[in-house]
């Protein structure tokens, strides 16, 4: 168990769990527009939802690293 979820960090520190939320986006789009299959726009929607959230977390744990790394101090306004 421990693994799997390693596997999975180290998956979201990569932009390839993003990618391939944008390849289905495309998929699913091109089905759509191809006439293959009908389905409500709120699919499509739901899917460009799950990949701000997927850049989001791939972002913000890019930043939670670079602020350790780096000790990243506040400047006091004047």
């Amino acid at each position: 168990m421990k693994q799997k979820l390693k596997n999975l960090r180290n998956l979201t520190t990569t932009y390839e769990l993003f990618i391939g939320v944008g390849l289905l986006m495309v998929i699913a789009a091109s089905v759509k527009l191809l006439g293959w299959v009908n389905y409500s726009s709120d699919l499509f929607w739901f899917i460009a939802g799950l990949a701000l959230i997927v850049e989001g977390v791939i972002l913000l744990r890019k930043q939670k690293r670079f602020n350790q790394k780096y000790k990243i101090v506040p400047r006091e306004s004047n």
